[in-house]
C-alpha cells in the first residue's frame, strides 16, 4: 500500500534501478517482466514517445493501474458477463528513455508503490502476462492434438512434464485459446477453397485420387466426396456391404459428415470414401450415392446398412436398387427404450434378433400388438412398415457378413470423437479424418504383419480342417471358422442322394435326427467344385458352416475345398491390387523437420546426460546458451510452422476454374452435440 515510509529494501531497488541500462526498449520490458515476477505482479506497457518515427521513452506499468470507465458500470444492457476489476490506480511503474549519444536506455523513473497486495509466490504464474506458451510449447500441443488427444488432455501431458503445475507457463484457457487462434489464422475466410485446394494436389499427386464436389447457385460448396487410393482398393476387395452413417455433426456450418465404411479381412474397420452434404434431401443424398459409384467403377454393394433415415433410404432404393437395405439394430435398441417397457421390450428383442420365417413373425407381431402396451402407436406402425430392414425373419439369408448394426461406425464415432469438434472447419476436418483412417491403416498393417509372421495355435490333436484353416484364414476369421469345425463333434450325415448330377446329404443333430439341414454339392473330376447349404451361412456371411465341414469330413478331405474358401476373409483379399498405406504422410515445414529431428535426438540424450551430474551441467549450460541467443517471436512464426500445414494443404498447381465461397455458418446453441438423431427418434421426413 503506499505509504512515506521508505525502507532500506526499497532504497536498494531505487539505487540499483538507477544503475542499470539496456541495449533495447525490449530488453528494458523483459527487465521489468522479470522484477515484477520476482515481486509478485503483473505489468504492461502504458505510454511512449517517437521521434524521427522511433520510440524514445517508454512507459511500464503494473497491470492494476488505472481504472475502468465509468460508462461501463453505466451500461444497462449486456450480453454477458463483465470481467471482474482488476485496476485499482496502482501507481508501480517504469519509464525508460533513450540516450541517443550512448545507443543504450536507461531507467528515467521509477515508483514501487502498489496499492494492492502483491500475490504470493505460488500464484505469480497464472498472472497475465507472466502465462507464455512458448514456440516449443505450442509446436508440442499441436502435436499433440493431433495424434488424438483432446485439449484438456494434452494440458495434462504439459503438467505431467514438469515438477511444478506453475513451471508450465500457462493454463487450459490459454491452450484453448491457442488452438482457436492457430486454426483460425489457416482458414480465415477461404475454407472451401482451401479444402478444394488441397483434394485437387491429392489429385495431381495420384490420378487414382476421386474427388467431386457441387455449389449452389451463390457459388458456396455444396457437396463434396473424396476417397483416395486406398480406399477405392479397399472397396474392390471388401465392398460388399458397406454401412453408411449420416449422423455426424462436426462442423462449424453443421453440414452432415458421411463416411462410407466397411469390414477388412480381419473383420476391422476400414473406409471407402467420405462426404460432406449441404441437407439431407433425397436429391443429396442420391448425388452422394452415385458420385460413390463413379468413383467406385460402378460396383455396386450387396446391402447397405443405415441408421434409417427416410430420405436416405428413398435414396438407396433409386440408386441402388438391387442393393438389401438394412437397419442398424444399435439405433432401434436406443429407440425402443423410449417407446417401450418390460415385459414389451423382450418380447420386440425377439422379433428382432430370433430365427423364424416370415408366417410365425406375422403371427407373434399380431400377439404383440394384441396384448396392449405397445407405447408409441405411430412408431409401433413404422417399425412394422419396416419390418423387411430390421427382423429376422426376413434378414436371415441376407449378405451382411453377420453385422446387423453400424457400430463400426460407432467405434469410428468413438475414435472420431478425439479429434473432431463441432465448431470445427471443413479443412480441419478434412485433415483430422486423414488422421483417423491413417490410424485404421497402421492397424491393418499391424495385423497383416502378425498374420503373415505367425499362424493361429492349434492343438496337436486338432482336426486336420482346423489346423488347415489356421493357414488359410487371418487370425481373427480363424477363431470363427475354428467354431464351425468344432461344431463337427455333435452334427452327422444322415443320408446322401444324387440328383440332377449332384449329390444331395442331409445333416443332422447326432442326439436329434429330427434338426436337419441339406448341403448339396458338385463335383468337377474328383474335386469338389461348389457347395450349397440351407442355412445360407455360407452365402451370408462367406464363411463355411458346420453343415458343409461334416459333409467335407464324410468326403474324406482333410483339407479345406477351395471352392469353400473366399478370399476376402484371407491374407489374399488384395494380392491382386497394389497397396500403398503409406502414400499419404504429412508434409512438413523446414523448420518442424528441423525441431522434431533435434527433439527426437535431444530426447535419449537427455537421458544419457542424466545419468551423471557433470553430463548433466554441461548439457545445462549448452541448452542455456543457445536460449541466451535469442528466440523468435510470434510473428515470426508462418502459419503451418507448428504443424504439417504448408504449401501442401494450400496450394495446387491447378488453380479452380471458379471462385467457391463458404457455406453459411450456422452457431449452434446449448451442449456441444456431434451426432443428429436418427428417424428412429425424431420419425421426420425428408422431402425433396
Amino acid at each position: 500500500m503506499t505509504s512515506s515510509y521508505v525502507s532500506l529494501e526499497d532504497q536498494e531497488e531505487y539505487k540499483m534501478m538507477g544503475t542499470v541500462v539496456f541495449s533495447s526498449e525490449e530488453e528494458g520490458y523483459k527487465f521489468y517482466l522479470d522484477y515484477a515476477k520476482g515481486k509478485g505482479f503483473s505489468v504492461r506497457k502504458n505510454n511512449l514517445k517517437r521521434k524521427d518515427g522511433e520510440i524514445i521513452w517508454r512507459q511500464f506499468v503494473c497491470s492494476c493501474e488505472g481504472y475502468r470507465e465509468l460508462k461501463h458500470f453505466e451500461r444497462t444492457e449486456r450480453k454477458r458477463e463483465p470481467r471482474a476489476l482488476t485496476h485499482c490506480g496502482c501507481l508501480a511503474k517504469l519509464e525508460i528513455e533513450r540516450n541517443e549519444e550512448k545507443g543504450v536506455w536507461f531507467v528515467k523513473e521509477f515508483d514501487n508503490q502498489h496499492t494492492h497486495e502483491l500475490a504470493n509466490p505460488d500464484h505469480v504464474a497464472f498472472l497475465g502476462v507472466h502465462r507464455v506458451m512458448s514456440d516449443s510449447k505450442k509446436a508440442q500441443a499441436v502435436e499433440l492434438r493431433m495424434s488424438g488427444l483432446r485439449p484438456f488432455q494434452v494440458m495434462e501431458v504439459m503438467e505431467n512434464n514438469h515438477d511444478e503445475l506453475d513451471e508450465v507457463g500457462f493454463v487450459m484457457k490459454d491452450l484453448y485459446n491457442f488452438f482457436t487462434r492457430y486454426e483460425m489464422k489457416n482458414i480465415k475466410g477461404h475454407d472451401a477453397e482451401d479444402v478444394l485446394k488441397y483434394l485437387t494436389r491429392k489429385q495431381e499427386e495420384d490420378a487414382e485420387f476421386f474427388f467431386k464436389y457441387t455449389t449452389d447457385e451463390e457459388g458456396r460448396l455444396r457437396n463434396v466426396f473424396w476417397a483416395d487410393a486406398e480406399s477405392r482398393l479397399d472397396y474392390a476387395a471388401f465392398g460388399g456391404v458397406v454401412i453408411f452413417d449420416s449422423t455426424y455433426r462436426v462442423n462449424k456450418y453443421n453440414l452432415p459428415f458421411i463416411p462410407f465404411i466397411g469390414v477388412n479381412h480381419h473383420r476391422s474397420t476400414t473406409i471407402f470414401g467420405c462426404g460432406i452434404l449441404s441437407n439431407e434431401s433425397v436429391n443429396s443424398y442420391c448425388w452422394l450415392l452415385e458420385t460413390f459409384l463413379e468413383a467406385m467403377r460402378q460396383v455396386h454393394p450387396k446391402s447397405l446398412i443405415t441408421d434409417g433415415d427416410l430420405a436416405m433410404a428413398k435414396a438407396i432404393s433409386k440408386v441402388m436398387p438391387g442393393a438389401y437395405h438394412r437397419l442398424c439394430t444399435w439405433h432401434i435398441e436406443e429407440n425402443m427404450s423410449r417407446h417401450l417397457r418390460k415385459p414389451k421390450l423382450d418380447e420386440l428383442r425377439k422379433l428382432i434378433y430370433e430365427s423364424m420365417d416370415e408366417e410365425e413373425f406375422e403371427r407373434r407381431w399380431a400377439d404383440f400388438k394384441e396384448n396392449g402396451g405397445t407405447g408409441n402407436e405411430q412408431w409401433i406402425a413404422l417399425m412394422y412398415r419396416l419390418r423387411e430392414k430390421w427382423a429376422a425373419a426376413y434378414t436371415d439369408g441376407k449378405y451382411l457378413l453377420g453385422m446387423r448394426s453400424n457400430q463400426r461406425s460407432e467405434s469410428l464415432n468413438s475414435k472420431l470423437h478425439t479429434l473432431l469438434k463441432r465448431n470445427m472447419s471443413l479443412m480441419c476436418l478434412v485433415k483430422h479424418v486423414k488422421l483417423c483412417i491413417q490410424g485404421l491403416r497402421k492397424k491393418e498393417a499391424q495385423l497383416d504383419a502378425k498374420s503373415t509372421n505367425s499362424v493361429p495355435f492349434c492343438r496337436i490333436d486338432a482336426d486336420p480342417l482346423e489346423k488347415d484353416a489356421a493357414r488359410i484364414y487371418t487370425a481373427v476369421v480363424f477363431k470363427k471358422v475354428r467354431a464351425q469345425i468344432r461344431l463337427i463333434a455333435g452334427l452327422e450325415v444322415i443320408s446322401g442322394t444324387n440328383q440332377d448330377g449332384s449329390s444331395l446329404y442331409v445333416v443332422g443333430l447326432k442326439d436329434d435326427n429330427e434338426v436337419w439341414d441339406e448341403v448339396r454339392v458338385s463335383f468337377k473330376g474328383q474335386a469338389l467344385e461348389g457347395v450349397e447349404c440351407h442355412c445360407r451361412k455360407m452365402e451370408c456371411e462367406d464363411i463355411p458352416c458346420s453343415h458343409i465341414f461334416v459333409v467335407v469330413k464324410f468326403l474324406g478331405f482333410d483339407t479345406i475345398p477351395r471352392c469353400c474358401v473366399v478370399d476376402r476373409w484371407t491374407m489374399g483379399a488384395k494380392a491382386a491390387f497394389r497397396s500403398d498405406r503409406n502414400a499419404d504422410p504429412n508434409v512438413w515445414s523446414e523448420h518442424m523437420v528441423r525441431y522434431r529431428s533435434l527433439r527426437n535426438l535431444g530426447s535419449d540424450a537427455f537421458f544419457e546426460a542424466a545419468r551423471n551430474p557433470e553430463q548433466t551441467e554441461k548439457a545445462m549450460d549448452f541448452l542455456k546458451g543457445i536460449l541466451d541467443k535469442g528466440s523468435s517471436s510470434d510473428e515470426n512464426i508462418v502459419a503451418g510452422d507448428f504443424g504439417p500445414m504448408p504449401t501442401h494443404f494450400l496450394s495446387s498447381n491447378q488453380p479452380l476454374e471458379k471462385r467457391v465461397l463458404d457455406p453459411e455458418e450456422i452457431r449452434a446453441k446449448g451442449a456441444p452435440s456431434k451426432r443428429r438423431r436418427p428417424f428412429h427418434e425424431t420419425l421426420h421426413t425428408n422431402n425433396q
